[in-house]
């Protein structure tokens, strides 16, 4: 997860890692993409779990996404032991990564964005 905190009335927020679709790419090739600019691994075993469409307000401004989601294992196998992996902006800047358990959202809980993630990832889980 990416862990964020809004600047206007600073709260954190957490939402997968990945970010934009360029011009004719496929959702599936970017997010593989963006995951190995991040991580520096590649993503093995993609599957869309969905796809949320979500309107919110960050940093003061209203904005509108179509979010694609998946899941996927990352090649390398050791960033699954470290709590806070290692991670970069596109531009070369630290970007906040973190593990978290599923059981850390909901009511009461840590904010995950996209809405509908939360229910999603459930749905599209062995367990439920």
């Amino acid at each position: 997860m990416f862990e964020g905190r809004d600047p206007v009335d600073g709260s954190t927020f957490y939402r997968p890692l990945g970010g934009g679709v360029e011009w004719r790419e496929l959702s599936r090739v970017a997010v593989a993409r963006e995951l190995r600019e991040e991580l520096g691994t590649d993503l093995e075993d993609v599957r869309l779990l969905g796809v949320l469409e979500n309107v919110f307000t960050y940093a003061g401004i209203d904005l509108h996404e179509i979010a694609f989601i998946y899941e996927g294992r990352l090649s390398d196998g050791s960033l699954y032991e470290r709590d806070r992996p290692p991670a970069v902006e596109a531009g070369g800047d630290p970007l906040t990564a973190v593990w978290m358990p599923v059981e850390r959202f909901g009511p009461g809980g840590a904010t995950l964005y996209p809405d509908g993630l939360l229910e999603l990832v459930r749905e599209g889980t062995p367990s439920g």
